[in-house]
């Protein structure tokens, strides 16, 4: 569990970096000359959400992927933007996910 700890201390670094770096390139192109809603930014990951489900009904791996990575990228810029500690709270949520019973009670999906 200590090398484990440890490892993600790392992670939680990487992704710590990433929010923040997701959101100075878009404050840098102006995309938070004003400030912006929540729901805003949320609607944003969601349009990525939907073009990388877009990619997929097309059968096209590459930009599949590649819409993968905005969803990141503007996720990461929410949290830069709000400051939240996405790496703390990934690391958080996957070790109450361990502990979570076969399919959560026999949820469908």
């Amino acid at each position: 569990m200590a090398n484990q700890t440890v490892g993600f201390n790392y992670h939680e670094k990487v992704i710590t970096n990433y929010c923040n770096r997701a959101y100075e390139i878009a404050k840098s192109k102006g995309w938070h000359d004003e400030e912006r809603e929540t729901g805003t930014l949320l609607a944003l990951i969601h349009s990525e959400v939907s073009e990388a489900l877009e990619a997929d009904r097309k059968g096209d791996a590459e930009n599949f992927v590649e819409e993968l990575a905005d969803v990141c990228i503007r996720i990461f810029d929410l949290c830069g933007s709000r400051n939240i500690d996405l790496g703390k709270a990934i690391e958080s949520k996957m070790l109450k996910n361990e502990g979570r019973s076969y399919k959560h009670g026999g949820k469908a999906y």
